[in-house]
């Protein structure tokens, strides 16, 4: 899953930008409102953390006076990216006032990190309009939660990019997805895209799985059945 973090704080975002990726997500990072804008116009995501308040930014057209605006700019241009809100402002009114300009969540700092990641879970899944938390197609069956992954109820080990290929494929039984997309949910700016990376991944994937478990199409990208396994 590919997150965008917006977040003027260094140490703040340093820290979140970190321990999101060790947890599988590939984090961009913005740390003012005209980025973010700019960015959220141009690029797609999964979903946004968003801090309230924000500088506009140098050289923006049309800065935002802070976070809260530019999620209204966002939604009144119908993009409907799942955004939770990451801020210190705790009154109640600033929490009705973020969930009513659209954002999905709304976290007060400090939180504790495994919190954040169960309200990233439960947001995706919303969005995606799905209540069961567990993803499963062909005998396998992958704990978002937990990140256990089991086959035909075995325990399967992955690695963390292993993972991150098996959850987007599972999110979608049966659509296709191409190395791009693929490597969009495995990788942030500024991270290094080894050229073949995902054909290791999907290979190692077979091993673990099935050879057959993760089909492709030839120059179009890789898929797993939607159909259970007879």
């Amino acid at each position: 899953m590919r997150l965008l973090l917006v977040e003027d704080d260094r140490m703040i975002g340093e820290s979140l930008q970190r321990a999101l990726r060790l947890e599988g997500y590939a984090v961009d990072w913005v740390r003012d409102s005209g980025a973010a804008d700019a960015t959220l116009a141009s690029e797609r995501f999964d979903l946004v953390l968003l801090d309230l308040g924000l500088p506009a930014g140098a050289g923006s057209g049309a800065p935002h006076a802070d976070g809260l605006s530019l999620l209204r700019a966002a939604r009144a241009r119908k993009d409907a990216t799942p955004v939770i809100v990451l801020t210190a402002r705790d009154a109640r009114g600033d929490r009705v006032a973020g969930l009513d300009a659209g954002a999905d969540d709304y976290l007060v700092k400090p939180f504790e990190l495994d919190e954040l990641n169960a309200r990233i879970r439960a947001v995706l899944r919303r969005h995606a309009g799905r209540a069961e938390p567990l993803l499963s197609a062909g005998g396998v069956t992958l704990d978002p939660a937990t990140r256990q992954v089991t086959r035909d109820g075995a325990p399967v080990t992955l690695s963390a990019r292993e993972f991150a290929v098996l959850e987007a494929l599972l999110a979608k039984p049966g659509a296709v997805l191409s190395r791009a997309q693929l490597e969009d949910r495995l990788y942030g700016w500024g991270e290094e895209i080894e050229s073949n990376a995902v054909s290791v991944y999907v290979h190692q994937l077979r091993r673990k799985l099935g050879s057959d478990f993760i089909r492709n199409v030839r120059g179009v990208g890789y898929f797993v059945d939607a159909k259970p396994s007879s």
